[in-house]
């Protein structure tokens, strides 16, 4: 069985106070391995970005616990939770999070800049990953040349230029037209299968259902059902639905 680099038991967390507290999520088990991409499924509301967020070590729950690398997270305070994100996690966002001033190189070479990587030799690291993701052609582009497929190419870039053994993404297409997305999902499966990282991507887009190994559905803040991804799970086009 392939590595577990994350692992949450038992996490639960409460979101609010009084009137207005949530349960946002409730008793969660998940674990997640290195050469597996893995969608998170669940109606807006019902806990998939806080869970993300928890185990990308950004929040911390109420109760439970979640180990990343090996290292149990409850006791770590805010400097270690940090090293442990930059040791580990790569994360992806739905809105680029793009430095508008910044070339595509630069964007991705701030990810190196914070693990302590500078110079020609973190340039060139930054170019490798833009040709990673398809893009060895607009190294020098700032984000108002590139198209939103191309922007969050950068961005998935910069989360897998330092070669770290998670990606998180949330919802990393839906902003995106469905060719954009397939694209996108293409490579996040390859940094999972061919580069052996474990990929874990919240979304409510069905479209991308085929790219998954293993698809996870939530709702009110408990996982609710697991199974196999891959093409046959993928939704049925309308028209062949309606017979057309």
């Amino acid at each position: 069985m392939s590595e577990v680099v994350i692992e949450a038991m038992a996490v639960s967390k409460t979101l609010g106070s009084g009137a207005g507290e949530v349960q946002a999520l409730r008793g969660v088990d998940l674990s997640l391995r290195r050469g597996e991409l893995t969608l998170l499924m669940g109606p807006s509301g019902s806990g998939k970005t806080t869970l993300l967020l928890i185990l990308g070590c950004m929040l911390a729950p109420t109760a439970g616990s979640v180990t990343v690398g090996g290292i149990l997270t409850a006791d770590a305070d805010t400097e270690r939770l940090a090293g442990i994100r930059r040791d580990h996690i790569g994360f992806v966002f739905q809105s680029y999070h793009l430095f508008p001033t910044l070339t595509a190189t630069q964007n991705v070479q701030l990810a190196l800049d914070i693990r302590g990587e500078r110079g020609g030799k973190a340039a060139e690291k930054a170019r490798e990953a833009l040709k990673t993701v398809g893009l060895e052609h607009k190294v020098k582009s700032l984000p108002r040349a590139l198209s939103g497929g191309e922007q969050q190419r950068v961005a998935i870039a910069r989360a897998i230029v330092a070669d770290l053994s998670v990606i998180l993404a949330d919802e990393p297409t839906s902003a995106l037209d469905a060719r954009n997305g397939q694209a996108i999902m293409g490579i996040l499966g390859a940094m999972a299968h061919d580069r052996g990282r474990a990929v874990l991507v919240v979304t409510h887009d069905p479209r991308i259902v085929p790219f998954a190994d293993r698809i996870i559905e939530i709702e009110d803040g408990r996982l609710i059902d697991e199974r196999p991804g891959g093409p046959e799970r993928a939704p049925m086009p309308r028209t062949a639905a309606l017979g057309r």
